[in-house]
This record gives structure tokens, C-alpha cells and sequence, in this order.
């Protein structure tokens, strides 16, 4: 695949992403303070075992929550096939649960483009739906996922990925 395939699979990734800041940007609240977060990749758990697929996605994230509700997250990792890929997302988090003080439990959406994945669209970017459950403390959290088996071009596994508050 030519760098130039791979870029203009981007642009779309990309107008994707920008349209959902453009939506987010309307249900900020003055009150709100944004959060930064970075994590060092995820780790997957899948679902077919003998296939010998990587689980320890190992890469470079950042999520910004810019309302309680809704967020952006980018990154990139080495996928289950053993591949570079990136990431985009707008994540949608509309149910909330606060058990107990600086502790926060979250549910809600992801809507990301991804690339990198050999058997789906020749690993050119692809745009995916994905349940997402955020448990957060005051300065450590985790996102899990859980990532359906889509014929033989993606792998389906439960995903955990760990995350530091920086800001």
C-alpha cells in the first residue's frame, strides 16, 4: 500500500474526528475542567486462544475529556497481527456512577477510525463503533472494550487499557 493510499484514508479518519470536536464543542460546560490522560497502549484478551494473536498492544495514547460527557483519544500501538496501527476517536459517555469520592465509573460509546489491521481494507483506515466503560480514580484509570470478531479481518477480544491523569 502507498504512503498516499494511507494518507488519504487519514483525511477521512480525520474529518470524522473533527466533526465530533465541532459536535462536543457545542456541550462544553464552563464548569467543566478538562482532563488529560495518557496510557502506554492496551492489552488484549481474545477471544480465540490457539490463534497465537498478540495481546500486549503496547504504544502511546492521549485522551482529553472536554465535557463530562465527551471526549477525544489518539494513539498508536502494535495490533493483535503484529502491526503498527493509529488511532482517532470521539468517545460519547453519557452514564455515570460515582460510588465513591475521586472514584467514577463511566459507560458509554467510542467512535474511532483505525488503521493498520492487514485484513481489513489492506490495513488502510477504517471507522468502528465500540462499547467503552471508563473506571476512573484521581490520577490512575482504565478504559475496557470489548472488540468483535468481524470475519477474519478483526480479532474479537476484551480489551483493558491503563491510563495516567497528567492534567
Amino acid at each position: 500500500m502507498s504512503a498516499g493510499t494511507r494518507t488519504m484514508g487519514f483525511s477521512k479518519a480525520a474529518v470524522v474526528v473533527i466533526a465530533a470536536i465541532a459536535l462536543t464543542r457545542s456541550a462544553i460546560s464552563a464548569e467543566y475542567s478538562p482532563q488529560v490522560w495518557i496510557n502506554p497502549g492496551l492489552y488484549s484478551y481474545h477471544f480465540e486462544r490457539n490463534k497465537n494473536f498478540r495481546d500486549n498492544n503496547v504504544g502511546a495514547g492521549v485522551e482529553v475529556l472536554l465535557a463530562k460527557n465527551h471526549g477525544v483519544m489518539a494513539g498508536t500501538f502494535i495490533n493483535s497481527d503484529r502491526a503498527r496501527s493509529r488511532y482517532v476517536a470521539y468517545q460519547w459517555r453519557p452514564l455515570h456512577w460515582e460510588p465513591f469520592e475521586s472514584f467514577s465509573v463511566s459507560a458509554g460509546v467510542v467512535l474511532g477510525a483505525f488503521d493498520g489491521y492487514p485484513r481489513m481494507r489492506n490495513g488502510d483506515w477504517f471507522v468502528a463503533p465500540l462499547p467503552l466503560l471508563a473506571v476512573e480514580g484521581k490520577r490512575f484509570g482504565a478504559n475496557f472494550t470489548v472488540v468483535p470478531k468481524y470475519g477474519d479481518r478483526l480479532h474479537g477480544a476484551v480489551a483493558i487499557q491503563l491510563k495516567l491523569k497528567v492534567w
